[in-house]
């Protein structure tokens, strides 16, 4: 009686403590678990349509205001307008290559959140301690620039659950760096010392100014999935080209190519042909489909010539223009 009496008290505590685990686990974010299998005869989920007023208690956890993107995806800016960075002998502008964002998007099992931080040396070690004990995953780390000073990283994070957690556990990240609260756009961008109609040209659409910079941004042509979800571009899936004017129609370009596998090497060779410098290749995320690789490139020079350097490379590509 004693012998069956104690196995039968240690599977009930073995089941309490199995339910007690799985109840602890319901409404928090996980940070192991960074993309979700593929389901195999299930089409990956678009996100849901939201409006502004669906992400009032993200901006408010956060403390930072964003704007919604093809009706589905909540964007906060999180540029570093606090520090001063050089690179190459360039005092490099915000909206150039010093800009994070933290993205959400809503779908049937929860909201997703994927972004990346701008962040001081310094800080990174605080920001990844903040982040891990929020469970909010890093998929990357990396810089955008070379030759730069102070040293500066990109860290990206990635998370799935409540979104007011997801917006908390990345405020806890910001609250250990320096990065400011977002300030309003003016309502008119002055004119750039820059051909824009030259770069236009060279590139085969028109681009957009803000913040001191003529960008470019471009969406992949193809569906991007992490398997269960469809991962709409402006996640910050997208091939981006920023000119900072220098002068005399002259620029500094930095940004990134989104590439398959198949794809790389050949923009590569195009940059570099045109004189283009490589900065980083790597991956932002960890489990999307087709694979994806993120090239940084920084060159200087006339811009429009800069910009005929660059349309092979893009060329290269299965993009669009992003509306």
């Amino acid at each position: 009686m004693f012998r069956r009496s104690r196995r039968v008290r240690l599977r009930l505590a073995g089941a309490v403590a199995a339910c007690v685990l799985a109840l602890a686990a319901c409404g928090t974010v996980s940070a192991d678990r960074v993309g979700t299998h593929h389901d195999k005869g299930m089409p990956p989920q678009p996100p849901l349509s939201t409006t502004v007023d669906d992400w009032q208690d993200v901006a408010a956890a956060l403390g930072r205001a964003g704007a919604l993107f093809d009706g589905s995806v909540y964007r906060v800016p999180l540029p570093r307008t606090d520090l001063t960075v050089t690179s190459h002998g360039v005092t490099v502008k915000p909206g150039l290559a010093l800009s994070g964002s933290a993205n959400f998007a809503r779908y049937q099992d929860g909201t997703m959140l994927m972004g990346d931080l701008v962040v001081t040396e310094r800080e990174l070690p605080k920001v990844t301690d903040a982040l891990r004990q929020a469970g909010i995953a890093q998929t990357a780390l990396h810089k955008h620039l070379l030759a730069q000073h102070p040293d500066i990283w990109w860290t990206h994070v990635h998370g799935m659950g409540d979104p007011v957690i997801l917006a908390k556990g990345v405020k806890a990240a910001l609250d250990v760096t320096g990065i400011p609260p977002t300030s309003q756009p003016p309502a008119s961008q002055p004119p750039l010392a820059l051909d824009t109609a030259a770069i236009d040209a060279a590139l085969g659409t028109q681009g957009i100014t803000g913040g001191g910079i003529y960008r470019f941004i471009f969406a992949r042509s193809q569906p991007v999935t992490d398997g269960r979800h469809l991962l709409p571009h402006t996640l910050g899936i997208t091939t981006e080209i920023g000119f900072q004017p220098l002068g005399d129609n002259r620029a500094a370009i930095n940004g990134d190519f989104v590439l398959t596998t198949d794809e790389t090497q050949n923009v590569i060779r195009a940059l570099r042909r045109g004189g283009i410098g490589l900065v980083e290749l790597h991956n932002h995320g960890q489990d999307e489909h087709p694979r994806l690789f993120f090239l940084h490139f920084w060159a200087t020079g006339d811009g429009a010539t800069l910009a005929q350097a660059l349309r092979p490379a893009l060329e290269a590509t299965a993009v669009t223009p992003a509306s």
